[in-house]
């Protein structure tokens, strides 16, 4: 696979480029994302029964969210009544800060990290290494990034983009003792091997969060690799990371919500590891002697604020609209240019990071409607990324407040005044005839390149007749009238 360019060296319809012409990507893309549809559509044979486990994963997670500053109060009451340590972020730079400040407290030089994205969110790594801080990732896409020094481009399956022979290069030339071997038991075994290292000398473990339970005050994270409970329990100290989104209610919610995440991320009934965690270790037990929750917000407020956006925060991070985006599914993550890429970073990251960075990312969808409809918590995605595409070209009225940073960044007084005459035109059956009529007389003038449209698409060219004068002429043949 050729080198990746740095991603904030590239504007988006560059990055699309790129990626767009490399077929080993978009080969390897289509492959991995038709296994992870199969494996879902074969997770759910019953589709009674998974709109109904739909309906109420939906309604459970909007219910949490319209009582989100009375759960968090609560969450972060319980908490603290079990032992755990409670910091509130604002921004991206805080969270790292909060999380530096810990591991300097303790003297520590290594940190083993179990699978977060909001870690990738704000950028943490760079943030450790810069203060003498070794980072660590032991989930194994990560691992396999981290190696690379790429980003995620899938936010299940951070490393879906790489082939075997990728990896096999990559592991001959940072591994001791690794030689060039395809075979993917080998790989896996060498990685586990220097990583057990790792676990047993760090000196912190930091995990993100999958959901947590307000009612009895506990962190809930699942996996598959042993990662994440050997990240929470083998270090002294641990430390979570999380948005402020994923709280629940009660207890009894997680069962049907880590159905429809397992099911829909890998088509698991179950992963192989649920961890609950709502203490620090005590009298007699293992595991950490302290333990950490940095609740971030970086923007998530911004959607809670308004109604309708409010529902992008319902998502639970099973990647289920990515692998079913026709878009997505060409280009892969890495031409988003966010943490979040696919048809819900597409309308999470643009509140995150504004849409002055984002404002092409809510028009990279069809509006074909396929992630809405695997949606396990049913997030009407494609009725928000058409807000999103009003709200950046939108010019906000006379003391009007923005629902979004950037509101507006799309907006140009030539795309205002096209519309404004197409409306008009296009209202005027007097004005829309002389127009149909000019333009197949002068059909011939029709430039070759029109900007924007002709970047991916053929020239549009007017009819020598109008359908209105091919129907016209039609009647008169019938009744056989002169042309």
């Amino acid at each position: 696979m050729p080198e990746q360019i740095p991603m904030q060296n590239l504007s988006f319809n560059q990055r699309v480029d790129r990626d767009l012409n490399n077929p080993a990507l978009r080969t390897h893309f289509r492959e991995a994302m038709d296994f992870l549809m199969d494996k879902r559509s074969h997770s759910f044979t019953d589709d009674e029964k998974l709109q109904s486990l739909r309906e109420l994963g939906s309604s459970i997670r909007k219910r949490a969210l319209s009582k989100l500053p009375d759960l968090l109060e609560q969450l972060e009451n319980k908490l603290r009544d079990n032992g755990i340590r409670v910091h509130w972020a604002e921004s991206s730079k805080e969270a790292n800060q909060i999380v530096l400040d810990i591991a300097q407290h303790h003297g520590a030089k290594t940190m083993i990290k179990g699978k977060s994205m909001v870690s990738e969110e704000t950028e943490l790594n760079e943030c450790l290494e810069q203060e003498g801080i070794h980072p660590v990732e032991a989930d194994m896409g990560e691992y396999i990034l981290q190696l690379a020094k790429e980003k995620p481009s899938h936010i299940v399956m951070p490393a879906i983009h790489k082939s075997k022979e990728d990896i096999a290069k990559l592991f001959e030339q940072n591994l001791d003792d690794c030689e060039y071997t395809e075979d993917v038991d080998t790989l896996i075994q060498a990685a586990r091997k220097e990583l057990r290292k790792q676990f047993h000398s760090a000196d912190i473990g930091l995990t993100g969060v999958n959901f947590m339970v307000a009612e009895t005050g506990s962190l809930v994270l699942v996996e598959n690799e042993g990662n994440g409970r050997l990240a929470t329990t083998v270090p002294k100290v641990h430390i979570a990371m999380t948005g402020i989104e994923k709280v629940t209610e009660y207890l009894d919610d997680l069962p049907p919500l880590l159905t429809l995440l397992t099911n829909s991320a890998t088509g698991q009934a179950i992963t192989t590891y649920v961890n609950i965690i709502s203490s620090p270790r005590k009298g007699g037990e293992g595991g950490p002697e302290e333990v950490h929750l940095v609740l971030l917000d970086n923007g998530r407020t911004i959607p809670f604020a308004d109604e309708e956006m409010r529902q992008t925060l319902q998502c639970i991070r099973c990647a289920a609209c990515m692998n079913h985006c026709p878009v997505y599914t060409r280009l892969g993550g890495h031409a988003y240019g966010a943490t979040y890429p696919g048809p819900i970073g597409s309308i999470l990251s643009p509140h995150l990071l504004g849409l002055e960075a984002t404002k092409d990312l809510p028009s990279a969808s069809s509006l074909c409607g396929a992630c809405s409809e695997v949606c396990p918590v049913k997030i009407p995605i494609t009725d928000l990324l058409r807000r999103l595409r009003h709200e950046g070209v939108r010019k906000l009225k006379k003391d009007e407040e923005p629902v979004i940073r950037g509101h507006g960044a799309k907006y140009t007084h030539t795309e205002k005044l096209a519309w404004g005459s197409w409306s008009k035109l296009y209202s005027s059956p007097a004005l829309y005839r002389t127009f149909a009529f000019s333009a197949s007389m002068m059909r011939g003038l029709t430039p070759s390149k029109m900007k924007g449209w002709t970047d991916y698409r053929t020239t549009p060219k007017p009819a020598e007749k109008s359908m209105h004068a091919l129907i016209k002429q039609h009647r008169k043949a019938r009744k056989g009238e002169p042309l």
